[in-house]
């Protein structure tokens, strides 16, 4: 009988790290572009936040994009960027159109990855499996 080894192939630990890097990337890009001034419009015009919610949005997807990318704080960091995307979802797109205009296809590949990243941890190219004192929760 045929097993699946994935999680010890060499294969596995670059298709994750890319993964991680991929994602980590893309929510870099688009937290350093919250940083922006004419993102307090946005944020107080249609969808009602405090304009002093801009500097913690931005972090909240800048940095967890730089933890995925070193490897470290994986889960964790994947845990606030999946509810990052949750609410880009249902609360800045409403679940409205999977495609087209104000579509959430996007973002649903962004919580499905983050999840993958949850489950499957960093992989073995990873700061975190390098430093090996991190506890394994944690990674």
């Amino acid at each position: 009988m045929t097993e699946a080894t994935l999680r010890e192939s060499k294969l596995a630990d670059i298709a994750f790290m890319g993964l991680r890097t991929a994602i980590g990337v893309i929510f870099i890009a688009h937290g350093v572009g919250k940083f922006n001034p004419g993102f307090v419009g946005f944020l107080t015009g249609p969808l009602g936040f405090p304009p002093e919610m801009q500097i913690p949005i931005a972090l909240a997807e800048t940095i967890p994009g730089i933890l995925l990318i070193i490897g470290v704080l994986t889960r964790i960091s994947s845990s606030l960027l999946s509810i990052v995307m949750l609410g880009a979802i249902f609360y800045v797109k409403n679940a409205a159109n999977l495609t087209g205009e104000g579509a959430y296809e996007l973002d649903l590949i962004l919580l499905a990855a983050c999840l993958v990243i949850i489950v499957m941890g960093p992989g073995r190219v990873s700061l975190a499996h390098i430093a090996k004192k991190i506890p394994r929760f944690l990674h």
